[in-house]
């Protein structure tokens, strides 16, 4: 989990995957991206591993804390004070899944719901910082996929200061990017109303490549499955694959969304 200062507070500042076999999860990883990927040793974290890139953090993984936990990718959002935080989600109308606590000595965060139901967490960092993002094989963008867009727009607005604008989206759809600082940071769309409806409102990952037909290839070939073929974008190419134990994750190239 990276450090959060007032360059990444409101902003992406870290993503992790809880798994059902995280040894296999790291081994996928390792080979699809070219992580190096450490566990730490100390029980208080679970088997959590970081997995890195030139010696810098870019990712989580680590074993389900219980057997009903789904299994997927996680955002965190960094913030300067999560127990404030945690105040401003629940007067906005979200739920505070987990409230603020310690992780050892490496920061602080807590787990929230936005009033549609999609889950992202917060961090507020001590320990442990130098977190690499926007480049190939990390994070890149993260897009909300949402039963009540409207709903959800406003409760970002107030916790973190997001700001938003839209662009037409395919056929009669609108595309909302999130913004701070002037930056597009993550999209946001509402879901599709042929998907079935025990699919929740989520967040999913983007993960920046430099050839994402070559690397959709490769994340099959090491067991993953095919969600959406690689195909264009106005921005550039993307693809969605789901991992070997489950956990959808996407794949892009170009400038942005």
């Amino acid at each position: 989990m990276p450090e959060t200062t007032t360059a990444t507070a409101n902003k992406l500042s870290w993503v992790e995957l809880s798994t059902p076999d995280a040894a296999a999860s790291r081994d996928f990883y390792s080979k699809l991206f070219g992580w190096d990927i450490e566990v730490n040793e100390d029980p208080q974290y679970g088997g959590y591993a970081l997995a890195r890139i030139d010696g810098a953090d870019v990712a989580g993984i680590g074993p389900k804390q219980s057997p009903e936990a789904p299994t997927a990718w996680g955002l965190y959002v960094g913030a300067d004070d999560v127990d404030h935080l945690a105040d401003k989600v629940k007067s906005a109308g979200g739920t505070v899944i987990a409230p603020p606590f310690d992780v050892g000595d490496q920061g602080r965060m807590a787990v929230f719901a936005d009033p549609t139901g999609a889950v992202i967490s917060a961090w507020q960092a001590a320990g442990m910082r130098n977190f690499k993002a926007n480049e190939p094989n990390t994070l890149g963008w993260a897009e909300l996929n949402s039963r009540g867009l409207e709903r959800a727009i406003p409760f970002y607005k107030a916790v973190f200061g997001w700001t938003h604008k839209t662009s037409p989206f395919g056929e009669g759809q609108e595309y909302t990017e999130f913004e701070t600082d002037g930056e597009s940071i993550a999209g946001a769309l509402e879901m599709m109303p042929n998907i079935s409806a025990e699919v929740p409102s989520y967040w999913s990952v983007y993960f920046k490549v430099d050839d994402v037909d070559a690397t959709f290839k490769k994340g099959i070939g090491l067991g993953a499955t095919e969600m959406v073929a690689p195909q264009d974008y106005p921005g550039g190419r993307f693809a969605i694959l789901s991992d070997p134990q489950g956990a959808m994750f996407a794949l892009y190239q170009g400038a942005g969304f």
